[in-house]
């Protein structure tokens, strides 16, 4: 059986995704593991959905998660977690974070952001629900949220042993880290 783990990052261009994947995996690196990471930017710059794959484990061959593999899925936006929830393995986890981006058909009224969503994704995994926006939006900035998330996926996924606060450091701008930080304390405690 193999000791790879898979995370998959999921959501819509501009929520820091990317770089929470840059974190992930440079602190898993420093911890000694092998590491791979593929990124899907597709139509980021314009509010697209945004993926990033993140594999792990004494021995790594490919950086790409096939549908029912991913151990956990780590969604910044509500409906992205529902796209991307055939990628999660039976038994997975999943964290979600309850915020809402609306897509170009419903911001020019071809249709309704769908009700039920947090719901339908409970029935289907074991999933925690985060509001990480309103959090970091507390904490004084609401981009912070994808650090929120990052603290909540390194708690669920039982990596806390890892130097995270070094890894924010070296990979957020100075003028953030401390609000980066406490973001990172607050997406712990909320698992």
């Amino acid at each position: 059986m193999s000791d790879v783990k898979n995370i998959l990052l999921v959501g819509v261009g501009g929520q820091g995704t990317i770089l929470v994947g840059k974190i992930l995996s440079n602190g898993l690196l420093a911890a000694g593991f092998d590491v791979k990471m593929s990124e899907v930017h597709g139509m980021a710059q314009r509010g697209g959905s945004v993926s990033n794959q993140v594999r792990y484990g004494k021995e790594v061959f490919s950086p790409i998660i096939d549908k029912g593999q991913a151990d956990i899925l780590v969604a910044f936006e509500t409906m992205e977690a529902v796209r991307w929830s055939p990628f999660l393995k039976k038994g997975g986890q999943m964290v979600v974070n309850d915020y809402r981006i609306p897509s170009a058909p419903i911001l020019t009224g071809q249709a309704d952001y769908p009700e039920g969503l947090l719901e339908a994704l409970k029935a289907k995994a074991d999933t925690t629900v985060i509001k990480a926006g309103d959090m970091a939006e507390a904490l004084g900035n609401p981009k912070a949220m994808n650090i929120v998330l990052f603290g909540a996926l390194v708690k669920k996924m039982q990596l806390s042993d890892i130097d995270w606060p070094s890894q924010i450091r070296d990979n957020v701008k100075p003028a953030f880290v401390d609000l980066n930080l406490k973001a990172f304390q607050a997406g712990q405690a909320a698992v």
